[in-house]
């Protein structure tokens, strides 16, 4: 008997023993997640089973200064096909160059006598747009060019792609790069001629060729010296919203119907809602890395170009610490007609200090 009641005492024991528990409340705490920066010991090891998306990296569009600085620009020997009258105290010649595989022809004037220590300094010389379909090497800015080569500089004067007798399509300086793939190889070419010192190259430019003279002193090295008429030298939004031009002005192929403004506008949206797009393609961004001082000629009463791009660039390049110095012309027109000389008198000064 005694035996049955310890058996069923350690029954009741057991039961009790095994029956759940009363829950117990936990209490919980929000806790925000931490920022987390990789660093090197931090980053996870890729383990077998996970997978792995890499992340690809944006191309430059191809008018932004990074893509133009990415770019080769091996230029070529310039071959000359004849000679034209002579100036002054220097020869002129009829030559061309390779750009991108295009032939691209130009007025090269080289000076009289033996070439100083080193060789001639010389001007790679950007004109300003003329209608592809008018425009003629041996006609346009003549003067200009005389004035610099009697001054005993190398000129090299050139065609963009698409003018007169040059290859390729003439398709705009704004919106395409081949126009400044032109200039860039042009002043490689330049420092392939034995007359011409490599280490003194400058460059002129007026109008469209001032634009394309401001961006390639932000993409080479190359040129020491930079000197721009009524050029178009502002960043792309205040082009797109503050160039209204009123003059006898035609239209380059670039500047017709949508052209660059409105296929960008819809690919990338407006300055205010993608402001990293704009400042990419926009040379004034990248004024601390101008490759020489700058000097700058502007009509007050420029009807294709507002005299404030000058301005405004003068201003940028000072607070980035670079040489930009302005003229102005009180009622002169978008060619400074009325000062042509006083402002040539004035370029060629500049040119002599930072390239002679």
């Amino acid at each position: 008997m005694k035996k049955y009641l310890l058996i069923l005492m350690a029954l009741l024991v057991f039961v009790s023993g095994c029956s759940p528990a009363a829950p117990v409340a936990i209490p919980t705490q929000t806790v925000p997640p931490k920022a987390f920066t990789p660093t090197a010991s931090s980053t996870p090891e890729p383990t077998s089973t996970s997978t792995i998306t890499p992340t690809a990296t944006p191309v430059p569009h191809p008018m932004s200064i990074v893509a133009l600085r990415n770019t080769e620009y091996p230029g070529s020997e310039i071959t000359i096909e004849r000679e034209l009258d002579k100036g002054i105290n220097y020869r002129r010649y009829y030559a061309y160059y390779l750009s991108e595989g295009l032939k691209i022809y130009a007025l090269l004037t080289i000076p009289n006598g033996e070439p100083p220590e080193g060789g001639f300094p010389a001007i790679v010389f950007n004109h300003g747009y003329i209608p592809p379909d008018v425009y003629r090497t041996t006609e346009r800015y003549v003067h200009y060019v005389d004035e610099i080569a009697k001054a005993g500089y190398v000129v090299f004067r050139i065609d963009y792609r698409g003018h007169d007798q040059s290859e390729g399509d003439a398709s705009g300086a704004y919106g395409s790069p081949g126009y400044q793939a032109d200039v860039l190889n042009a002043v490689s070419s330049i420092k392939t001629l034995p007359e011409v010192n490599p280490e003194k190259i400058g460059m002129w430019g007026h109008s469209m060729g001032g634009y394309l003279t401001l961006r390639a002193m932000v993409v080479s090295n190359d040129i020491k010296a930079g000197v721009i008429w009524a050029g178009v030298v502002a960043s792309y939004p205040d082009l797109l919203y503050n160039w209204r031009r009123t003059g006898a002005f035609t239209p380059s192929p670039s500047s017709t119907g949508r052209g660059w403004r409105g296929s960008w506008i819809e690919q990338y949206g407006t300055p205010e809602e993608n402001p990293v797009f704009w400042d990419s393609v926009s040379a004034t961004s990248y004024l601390s890395d101008l490759s020489g001082p700058l000097q700058l000629h502007h009509g007050t009463n420029d009807e294709d170009v507002p005299v404030a791009f000058s301005i405004r660039l003068a201003e940028l390049a000072r607070q980035a610490g670079k040489i930009a110095d302005l003229y102005t012309y009180e009622g002169d027109n978008h060619n400074i007609a009325t000062n042509f000389y006083p402002a040539m008198r004035t370029t060629i000064e500049f040119f002599d200090i930072y390239l002679k």
